[in-house]
């Protein structure tokens, strides 16, 4: 079933006209008929069923059946993420999202392999948010997550301590009770925000510099590439979130 975002001024009662590139994707990539099912979701995260009754090349229209079932977590997870080399951001966009993030932040820190000009980083973050799209009609989100500009270790780390909880995964940081501890407050948070370290690992001052605002914790006895990080801890939030409801 195909996934479309739309704004609510496209929605007029229980008729939705979709239009631009959607529409487009849909009667000549797709070539969806009258009939089929879409799911459809609004700028105020509301999703429905709705069954198309009319497709031309520039404009599709379909109309609501029913409402459909929430897909977004009760929590708002921010995933702050050291900028990776070659194409892990991606994948982590991509998977992250598909697991419920909320926002993602790519973040310069020390011990970046990847260091990016300003134009850089706007055509990156153009892509990002792309990708997110992507992802989030893939997964049947309710919302298309946010990426966020690039910002520096400073500027992020007061950003993901202004939430009820910060978790920031440490190679460092040996034992799973801090973990296990920090998991069981998932309930209790409506913010979260997720810090994940570059290739190379945070230096001292990143880590000292996190002390008061973010919890260590570990993710275990092997040392995780940066993607797998993201991703674990992401899973271990969003299940936490599902099962703890």
């Amino acid at each position: 079933m195909q996934q479309i975002f739309v704004n609510d001024g496209q929605l007029n009662g229980d008729i939705v006209t979709i239009t631009g590139q959607d529409a487009k994707h849909l009667a000549k990539v797709i070539r969806i008929r009258v009939g089929e099912v879409i799911r459809i979701s609004t700028e105020s995260s509301k999703s429905f069923f709705c069954e198309i009754t009319s497709v031309a090349q520039d404009t599709v229209i379909a109309k609501i059946t029913g409402e459909a079932h929430e897909t977004e977590l009760s929590q708002k997870i921010y995933l702050f993420q050291a900028l990776p080399k070659g194409s892990r951001m991606e994948t982590i966009i991509e998977k992250t999202v598909e697991l419920g993030v909320f926002e993602i932040i790519p973040v310069e820190m020390k011990y970046c392999v990847v260091k990016l000009d300003e134009k850089k980083k706007q055509s990156k973050v153009k892509r990002y948010q792309a990708i997110a799209e992507s992802a989030a009609k893939q997964s049947k989100r309710s919302i298309i997550p946010r990426v966020h500009e690039v910002m520096n270790y400073k500027e992020a780390l007061e950003y993901a301590s202004s939430m009820d909880l910060c978790l920031l995964p440490y190679e460092n940081k040996f034992g799973m009770a801090p973990t296990k501890e920090a998991l069981k407050r998932v309930k209790d948070a409506e913010t979260i925000s997720i810090m994940i370290g570059p290739e190379g690992g945070f230096s001292d001052e990143e880590i000292e510099m996190a002390d008061g605002k973010a919890e260590l914790v570990s993710l275990g006895k092997r040392i995780l590439r940066t993607d797998t990080a993201a991703i674990t801890t992401m899973s271990a939030v969003m299940l936490a979130a599902e099962i703890l409801e």
